[in-house]
């Protein structure tokens, strides 16, 4: 009889042969497609060890990776291991693409950030397919011919979900969908779940709703006669007649009208935070602390800088919109000056207008700082595009003409011809290290280069039993030059007009 561990052996065993045979399944590229290569997105690149002390404990990030069971629900694959059975369970998608006027470079660097935008939000990418043609075709997206090679496909990879790299006309994904027999969704789709997935205060939960809502209202479909509500009267036919009389609308305008009642009430919570963010702001605007916000497209690395300036121990993953909520900490300038500084939402091409709107109140940030740090991925092979869809999320945000630091970001991963070549691309950008520290003193001093100065220059005597005033002065403001005589401590300073009246009033002003 064999033993309990040679039963236990042969059955795992048996699972990894299960779940080889389910993870490794190949097709055959079809005719007139461009085949999109398979395995880790270029966009989510290795960790390179990137994550260290000044990250901090990284809580929320165990807490969002973790593995959890609810006992007592386990009713199949009792040989099988909890990695293993999630494995198994994971979505698998195929992405589809049409591109024309772009080059195929261009196209399949959109579809290298699908996939990691897949694989951010849960699934297993099995294939990408890309089609040249002049215009999407309005009904099937890709064309009758090549949506059903594409169903081909999507049979002999077992694939649950096709995912086109744009979005789809409600149309168009209904029709692609009784053609390939799987679920169907566009790239705004997957962003929005990530965004529920990733949303935790109880503003951006709010605001994922109400996009996901207004993506959803005109998507509602129906079926036939298991929606409607409007029978009665003489009808004929089996189940109708008396009893069948309903309320006077179909199923899905019921639905339609929740909706809309949702929206409303998302829509006002929304804006009952908007004074406890006004107020804090307003805190801010009244000891003029200037504000630094850093922006840039998603998975460029912009919370590890905010850690590395900061130490404020926010979420670092290498996955795209790991930060949904904003974050504002305080700093100093090398000569003193206190300023805040916010790491914000990232951006990616083809952002979902219903995000942007939603996402307004977190874009505040970005709109009213006095400086941008603008943060690229210097390791992305396409950082020039990266630029130019941050900068257009900028403009729609009213923050166009606010002072732009182009930040660099992971220089430890970009040879010295990259560097070239990103230095054509803006000559006065710095390059960074959010791992090794390199370029941040440098980008110290052009923070404080730009930052408003404060308006009042005062020279005043405090007296030697108010160190507040002298704290004070160190503060909020820039010291010039500190002397001692037998009345107090003399000062010459720059301050802003609340922190000057409070000086004036405890010291004796010096006229020169």
């Amino acid at each position: 009889m064999a033993s309990m561990a040679d039963q236990r052996t042969d059955a795992e065993s048996t699972t990894t042969d299960a779940v080889d045979r389910v993870l490794s399944r190949e097709a055959e590229r079809p005719a007139g497609y461009t085949l999109f290569s398979a395995g880790r997105a270029e966009a989510l690149q290795d960790d390179n060890g990137y994550l260290d002390d000044r990250d901090g404990e990284q809580f929320d990030r165990e807490d969002r990776a973790a593995l959890r069971r609810v006992q007592g629900l386990s009713t199949e694959l009792q040989d099988v291991t909890e990695v293993e059975y999630r494995q198994l369970r994971l979505e698998n998608v195929v992405l589809i693409g049409v591109y024309s006027g772009s080059t195929l470079a261009d196209a399949e660097n959109s579809m290298r950030e699908l996939a990691a935008l897949a694989e951010t939000a849960g699934a297993v990418v099995l294939d990408g397919l890309l089609q040249r043609r002049p215009h999407p075709d309005p009904s099937t997206y890709l064309g009758r011919g090549k949506a059903q090679e594409l169903a081909d496909v999507v049979a002999s990879l077992g694939a649950d979900t096709v995912i086109a790299d744009t979005e789809l006309a409600p149309s168009q994904r209904r029709a692609l969908e009784d053609v390939v027999k799987v679920k169907v969704i566009d790239r705004t789709a997957v962003i929005l779940d990530i965004f529920s997935q990733h949303a935790k205060s109880r503003e951006g939960r709010a605001q994922v709703e109400l996009a996901q809502l207004e993506y959803l209202l005109p998507r509602l479909r129906g079926w036939g006669e298991s929606m409607s509500r409007q029978a009665g009267g003489q009808v004929g036919g089996a189940g109708a007649g008396m009893g069948s009389r309903g309320p006077g609308e179909t199923k899905i305008e019921l639905d339609r009208r929740r909706i809309h009642t949702r929206m409303a009430r998302l829509r006002k919570q929304i804006k009952g935070f908007t004074p406890a963010r006004e107020a804090k702001r307003a805190n801010r605007e009244r000891f003029a602390v200037p504000a630094v916000a850093i922006a840039g497209y998603t998975n460029a690395g912009k919370s590890s800088l905010l850690n590395r300036i900061t130490r404020a121990g926010v979420l670092v993953e290498n996955a795209l919109f790991a930060t949904l909520d904003a974050t504002v900490r305080r700093s100093r300038t090398e000569d003193g000056r206190e300023f805040t500084i916010a790491d914000t939402v990232g951006f990616v091409r083809n952002l979902p207008h219903q995000l942007v709107e939603a996402f307004r109140s977190t874009l505040e940030e970005v709109a009213l700082a006095d400086v941008l740090v603008h943060v690229v991925d210097g390791s992305h092979p396409d950082p020039g595009s990266q630029i130019a869809t941050v900068r257009d999320v900028i403009g729609e945000a009213g923050a166009r003409d606010i002072p732009e630091i182009v930040v660099f970001n992971k220089s430890d991963l970009v040879d010295d011809d990259t560097r070239l070549v990103l230095r054509g691309l803006e000559p006065q950008a710095i390059f960074v290290s959010a791992r090794t520290g390199e370029g941040v003193d440098e980008l110290f001093a052009r923070i404080g280069e730009l930052l408003p100065t404060p308006p009042v220059e005062l020279d005043v005597v405090v007296p030697f039993d108010r160190g507040d005033l002298v704290a004070l002065a160190h503060h909020r403001g820039v010291v010039l030059s500190t002397d001692y005589d037998e009345l107090g401590t003399r000062l010459h300073v720059r301050v802003d007009p609340g922190t000057a009246d409070a000086l004036r009033q405890g010291g004796t002003v010096v006229v020169s």
